[in-house]
């Protein structure tokens, strides 16, 4: 009995090694076969994927043929879907407009108010993509003018909505737009909200927001406006050098414009009131320190910041109105006293 069961085992053994080197050359043989079909395979012509979506917009470019991307996914869109989907749905919309201009051009005034409807969604993102959205197809003349009666909305969201991705994107869009003038009496309503987001912490949407401020106040009837509005008692902090380049420039631009608007012959036929927190009392008043940060600027090591500064000072001693004559041009004592 003893010597049975040894050479059982031994038999096992080599049973054992039987089976596996069959099963080694079985697992070789089926992995040389998925090699092969793998190399005849092609992959998949749609995904939601960024870098199919771009794969395909190449390839159909390439072949003058029309991918129908776009339309596939509008047509998602009407269909009842979660916030989740709706919300990657639009993302992906946006990436189809950059990339397949002539479908995106192909699609109608109902697409866009397809899209705009989305606004009126109750998830944050889900607007925020939609915006994004809008922002892609403004790119295209012919739908500008329809996505223009979304404006009023637009300043809805982002002075009822403390999301700084949704005041980068809402302000992205309208930075794209021509603003009507209808539009005027909702961007006086939400011109402290515009303030407010100069004012944060959060640079795009700084950025953004000034840029829109700038436009504005080119605008006769709502300088004013502008000029009165309250501001922080520590608003000149954003001319400081230790900003970034980008918002430094666009708050010199801005100041440029104000003092232009400001120095301008019709506005001065007026005696304007400014309450003693408004942005006029900051830039402008008796007690602002404004001239020693422009000043600090003129070495700023960015070059596009140094000239803004230059202009800035320029403007604030030249009214626009005497610019033309230099002898008229002199130092105001409000801002360089004795002559600086």
């Amino acid at each position: 009995m003893g010597k049975t069961i040894p050479r059982c085992l031994q038999q096992l053994d080599l049973r054992k090694s039987v089976v596996g080197l069959a099963t080694g050359a079985g697992a070789i043989y089926l992995l040389y076969k998925a090699i092969r079909a793998g190399i005849k395979c092609q992959p998949p012509l749609c995904s939601n994927s960024p870098i199919c979506i771009a794969r395909l917009a190449i390839e159909r470019e390439r072949h003058g043929r029309d991918s129908g991307e776009i339309r596939r996914l509008l047509n998602s869109l009407e269909c009842k879907q979660d916030e989740y989907a709706k919300s990657m749905i639009l993302h992906s919309i946006t990436r189809c407009v950059y990339l397949l201009e002539a479908e995106a051009s192909a699609c109608t005034t109902d697409d866009i108010s397809l899209v705009g409807e989305m606004l009126d969604d109750k998830d944050n993102s889900v607007k925020i993509q939609a915006l994004n959205a809008l922002k892609a197809f403004s790119g295209i003349r012919k739908f500008r003018l329809k996505i223009q009666e979304h404006s009023i909305k637009v300043l809805e969201l982002i002075s009822t909505i403390w999301d700084t991705e949704l005041h980068v994107a809402g302000l992205r869009l309208l930075n794209n737009l021509p603003l009507p003038d209808y539009v005027h009496p909702q961007l006086r309503r939400v011109m402290p909200a515009l303030m407010e987001i100069m004012q944060s912490d959060y640079v795009l949407a700084q950025v953004q927001a000034v840029r829109l401020l700038s436009y504005l106040a080119q605008k006769n009837d709502l300088l004013y406006d502008i000029l009165n509005c309250q501001v922080h008692s520590n608003f000149l902090n954003l001319f400081q050098s230790s900003q970034p380049g980008s918002l430094l420039f666009e708050v010199l631009v801005f100041a440029e414009r104000l003092s232009e608007g400001r120095n301008s012959g019709h506005y001065r036929a007026v005696k304007w009131h400014y309450n003693e927190q408004s942005l006029h009392e900051a830039l402008f008043g008796d007690e602002s320190r404004l001239a020693d940060r422009l000043l600090s600027l003129v070495i700023h090591p960015e070059e596009e910041v140094q000239i803004q500064a230059c202009k800035v000072i320029v403007s604030l001693q030249c009214p626009q109105d005497l610019g033309s004559r230099p002898s008229a041009c002199r130092p105001s004592h409000s801002y360089f006293k004795n002559g600086e």
